[in-house]
């Protein structure tokens, strides 16, 4: 597998995260999904299956978390943070969805994980990336969508915008982070030391979005809004 041998801590939630270190166990990483004790990750509980999310095993969470392994860290206590201290020093990768700074206010800014491991790549996701003046707010997959453009170029040109059926913006946020965390390995291989990312959402989304920008940006000429039927 092209990842063997790559061990991947995964502290994220919910999708786009998960979906991103998914990626990275599929090319054979070894990801260890680190949950907070009595909670875990949010879409255990999420899914059309009442049964499976009562048994804390939604539907959603099993449709990004197969094939990775399980833990769970309080970061908040002075044992967790030890215990997640020992699992950095033997990582490759540390994959986080929090928002800007909340994993350096438990204790774990890039240069403290840095210098844990001068090896790790450190890959940060939220909707708007640390350095935005939007950084603090929380972003949900139709945010993103409707910020991005998204919903301006979709649906029947008479109605609202619409969002997509399904939450792209998350899934290619996760696409970007797993495609930066796997340049990232090529580089420590000729470096020798990891390094940061900063993986923003709604740039992600505008990158997909390169058609349609391009040709208001550069022509002038404002997308329509497209449906399949009209």
């Amino acid at each position: 597998m092209l990842l063997s041998g790559i061990r991947v801590l995964d502290l994220t939630n919910v999708l786009a995260g998960p979906f991103a270190s998914y990626q990275l166990a599929l090319f054979g990483a070894d990801v260890i999904k680190v949950e907070a004790p009595g909670t875990g990750d949010l879409a255990r509980q999420l899914g059309a299956d009442p049964r499976l999310n009562d048994a804390l095993l939604g539907a959603s969470f099993l449709a990004q978390n197969g094939g990775k392994r399980s833990v769970t860290v309080d970061l908040k206590s002075d044992e967790g943070r030890q215990t997640f201290r020992e699992l950095v020093a033997e990582a490759d990768v540390v994959l986080e969805n929090y928002r800007p700074g909340v994993l350096a206010r438990l204790g774990f800014p890039w240069e403290t994980l840095k210098a844990l491991n001068p090896r790790l790549v450190y890959c940060a996701i939220s909707g708007f990336g640390k350095t935005s003046p939007m950084r603090e707010r929380p972003a949900y997959d139709q945010v993103i969508q409707g910020m991005a453009g998204m919903m301006s170029v979709t649906g029947k040109p008479q109605d609202a915008p619409l969002r997509a059926g399904y939450p792209i913006a998350d899934t290619m946020g996760g696409l970007a982070a797993a495609f930066g965390v796997c340049a990232a390995l090529v580089q420590r291989e000729r470096t020798g030391v990891g390094c940061e990312l900063d993986v923003s959402m709604l740039d992600t989304a505008i990158t997909a979005l390169g058609w349609a920008v391009s040709n208001y940006l550069i022509a002038g000429t404002e997308p329509p809004r497209r449906a399949t039927t009209t």
